[in-house]
């Protein structure tokens, strides 16, 4: 009775242990592939608790998620012959358990691998400008490039690829910001070159405005004062009218006239005087004695050219009226 009771008890040990092997739990992020003796099952399984037989077969989780791979820095010579030091980060996830157990042995290390041969590859067929400014571009050809040799033969997805740091030299650093500083000042010489212009064309414009407008100067004179008498100081400014300039300017042009006018006048006078004088004094061989009607005649008409000449000063010279009709104008 003893001896049966201990054989019993030894057989649920045992039969506990086998279940205990055969059992197993693949969490919901994993996949579970079965090796029976060494040889793939085709079933793989799914999350949950899982039987397998406890002697021969063999379970190998594979995990679904995606995995995050550091680059290590890579020195490299860009395509302008730019020596730099890259470091990139992959992501990538396990698509086909299957493949990635039996076509690769290490995955995540052949991942880092291939990543970095990709990646001086790709950083020496660009150059320091595409690699600088258009990173977007660089991530999608190295991603590119990645998906080739992984995704097919050993099952794996690379989902992204990017660039973390670009370490340059001192030397090229300087010179890019020396570039950089030159490029600045041309944009802000341009741009005041471009505010002078638009304040020209602005001030043309208002000058045309005012030369149609008489009041809308005297108006800005008006406010000019304003701002000035608005400061705590001890200016003084007295405003003069511009319609006074705008009287003598007007004066002094007509004065102009009537000067060249006269002075054309009195040339001719003087020439018909001279005429008249010399044709008066010199004697004719003929006549030893002058003519009486002719010496009339010579009287009359020079005493007519000192009244015309008299009348036309008195005519040119301005009057209150004209004064009072170019402070209205």
């Amino acid at each position: 009775m003893g001896v049966l009771i201990t054989v019993l008890a030894v057989c649920a040990v045992a039969g506990l242990v086998l279940l205990a092997l055969s059992l197993h739990n693949v969490q919901q992020y994993e996949k579970g592939v079965v090796f029976r003796f060494g040889r793939l099952l085709p079933d793989i399984r799914g999350p949950g608790l899982r039987v397998i037989r406890p002697i021969g077969d063999r379970m190998r989780k594979v995990s679904v998620q995606t995995e995050v791979l550091g680059i290590p820095p890579q020195g490299s010579i860009t395509a302008d012959n730019v020596t730099l030091t890259v470091d990139a980060v992959v992501y990538f996830k396990v698509i086909d358990p299957v493949k990635a157990l039996v076509n690769v042995r290490d995955y995540p290390a052949a991942v880092s691998q291939i990543a970095q041969t990709s990646l001086r590859s790709v950083i020496g067929r660009a150059d320091l400008d595409t690699l600088l400014s258009d990173r977007d571009h660089i991530n999608a050809e190295l991603k590119k490039v990645m998906d080739a040799p992984t995704e097919e033969p050993w099952g794996l997805r690379i989902e992204r690829v990017e660039i973390k740091d670009i370490a340059l030299p001192e030397s090229m650093m300087r010179s890019m910001s020396k570039q950089a500083e030159a490029e600045r000042e041309r944009r802000a010489r341009v741009i005041a070159a471009d505010g002078e212009f638009q304040a020209s064309q602005r001030l043309t414009d208002a000058a045309a405005t005012m030369a149609d407008t008489p009041g809308a100067l005297q108006l800005r004179l008006l406010q000019t004062v304003v701002d000035v008498s608005a400061e705590k100081n001890s200016t003084l400014v007295m405003p003069f009218p511009v319609e006074m300039l705008r009287f003598f300017e007007h004066q002094s042009r007509r004065d102009e006239g009537s000067g060249a006018e006269s002075d054309g006048r009195l040339v001719r006078r003087s020439d018909r005087r001279g005429a008249l004088s010399a044709e008066a004094v010199t004697p004719e061989p003929a006549m030893p004695v002058p003519d009486p009607a002719r010496a009339a005649s010579l009287s009359e008409e020079l005493t007519g050219s000192r009244a015309e000449v008299a009348q036309e000063r008195r005519d040119n010279w301005p009057t209150r009226r004209d004064a009072q009709e170019a402070l209205s104008g």
